[in-house]
């Protein structure tokens, strides 16, 4: 197995039915295959407690939630997920490379300019919830609202039954997160066959250690 001399956080983001979960999936098991340490996780979830915190935002029958208690519910899962799972690679002497389905830049998409809550305390409550850890690179897959919708399977969950014109402003929101960090976040298009976003994704990941002195 390769040696690292630093861990590294990979975060997937994007909207309803983007993909994304599924080319987070891909790129771990590339990463695994050339012999890096490597771990995928999820937001909300990633830990028991998480998991329990996720089966309560996603339930369609919560649909009375206040948007102030969906941004603390997220936070709960994420600041368990970073103390459980992130601090303790990131503190251990054996490095690796851990790739999260969704992170800090979903709670300023979906509670933030989705929902509407006021941007710097919600920043301020992201950085305490994650103890100040950001990712080192994000992946965001955009698609049209159109086509994550037809892609979409089973009976929708809570924030899936928003209206369109929530999931619009989800979508801004990460175009002006993309714009805002360009260093961090590579914008890749949803639309493509998975096979050929993954090895777009795949080229730029490589890309990205190699700069870092990770050589495959």
């Amino acid at each position: 197995m390769l040696k690292l001399r630093r861990s590294f956080l990979i975060s997937f983001e994007g909207i309803e039915g983007s993909g994304k979960t599924t080319q987070a999936k891909m790129l771990y098991d590339f990463l695994k295959s050339t012999g890096l340490p490597c771990y995928l996780s999820r937001e909300p979830g990633g830990t028991e407690i998480g998991e329990r915190i996720r089966e309560i935002l996603l339930n369609p029958k919560y649909k009375g939630m206040h948007p102030k208690t969906e941004l603390l519910l997220y936070l709960a899962s994420r600041c368990q997920h970073t103390y459980e799972r992130i601090l303790p690679l990131f503190h251990s002497k054996d490095k690796g490379i851990f790739i999260t389905d969704r992170f800090s830049d979903s709670s300023f998409a979906y509670q933030g300019v989705g929902r509407g809550l006021p941007l710097k305390p919600l920043s301020r409550l992201n950085k305490w919830a994650s103890f100040g850890i950001k990712p080192d690179l994000t992946i965001l897959v955009d698609i049209p609202l159109e086509e994550g919708k037809r892609r979409k399977k089973g009976a929708p969950d809570r924030l899936e039954k928003e209206k369109e014109e929530f999931h619009k402003r989800v979508r801004q929101g990460y175009f002006k997160l993309a714009k805002r960090a360009k260093k961090r976040i590579k914008v890749f298009d949803g639309k493509k066959d998975k096979e050929t976003l993954h090895k777009e994704i795949r080229e730029k990941v490589l890309e990205f250690l190699a700069k870092k002195g990770v050589k495959i």
